[in-house]
């Protein structure tokens, strides 16, 4: 038994070092200048210099695509949560066959991949005009994070016993007080696991943003593609904006953290 947790300890080890090992490179890249970075990527940097970020930040337009990110993410999360949890209350507690279909066209939407999709979307939306608009992308990330966040919030729902809503409801609440007031605040759990998940997903996004958004509105992932030319790529600038990209979501995270924990193991618990 002694050797067998020897053994995971060891390996668990050798495998958080192999995750973290992209990021330390990045990190340490982005002060190196670019002839250092094709010489020896893994040595140390000779100056920790912040000439990379400065360029970086000038030609990614830091500011502005940084309030870009935030507000796609934010408006975007905040709708996939606000009604998801809506509509899987709905399809639990007032049941028929409609609403079962419509359960089951959702999470069967699911397994469809979205580069099936990718060129009807952009066909269909563009002769619309509904492209080129930071609206039009927060409205597609609703409809493909929406599946998945009902389908999660239906199980939960399902699990939050229902004399407490009758109780309630007893007591002269209203449907829409139940829901607010009881429901609600027992999907806590839930709903950071879900916010955890899309923030990642749609702060790291690059596909949609860039067949949606017009060059003036890029979010962060897309403004490190102008570290890329025709035949070169500035690698130094480059890590420097890998950073600044990554930056943010570590912040958030370090200082949510014991809100996201408590909340994934409240969830798991119950």
């Amino acid at each position: 038994m002694k050797a067998w947790r020897i053994g995971l300890g060891v390996t668990m080890a050798v495998l958080g070092i192999l995750y973290l090992l992209p990021f330390v490179l990045v990190g340490l890249n982005a002060f190196k200048p670019r002839k250092a970075i094709i010489r020896n990527p893994l040595a140390l940097p000779d100056a920790w210099n912040v000439e990379n970020f400065l360029q970086a930040m000038e030609k990614m337009r830091f500011v502005e695509s940084l309030m870009n990110s935030l507000i796609i993410t934010a408006a975007s999360v905040a709708l996939i949560v606000f009604f998801s949890a809506m509509a899987a209350y709905v399809l639990v507690r007032r049941p028929t066959r409609l609403k079962q279909f419509i359960f089951y066209a959702l999470v069967a939407s699911m397994l469809i991949p979205f580069q099936a999709l990718m060129i009807p979307l952009v066909k269909v939306y563009g002769s619309l005009g509904l492209l080129n608009s930071r609206l039009s992308l927060i409205y597609m990330y609703v409809g493909f994070g929406a599946p998945l966040a009902v389908f999660i919030y239906h199980g939960m729902i399902k699990a939050i016993p229902l004399e407490l809503e009758e109780a309630a409801m007893m007591d002269g609440a209203t449907r829409r007080q139940v829901f607010f007031r009881i429901v609600w605040p027992l999907l806590r759990p839930t709903t950071l696991s879900i916010v955890i998940l899309d923030v990642l997903w749609i702060w790291n996004d690059f596909l949609l943003p860039s067949l949606v958004l017009p060059d003036s509105a890029r979010t962060l992932p897309l403004a490190t593609y102008n570290f890329f030319g025709t035949y070169t790529v500035n690698y130094g600038p480059l890590m420097a904006g890998l950073v600044l990209t990554m930056l943010p979501v570590l912040l958030v995270y370090m200082f949510l953290q014991r809100y996201i924990i408590s909340g994934v193991m409240q969830g798991s618990i119950k």
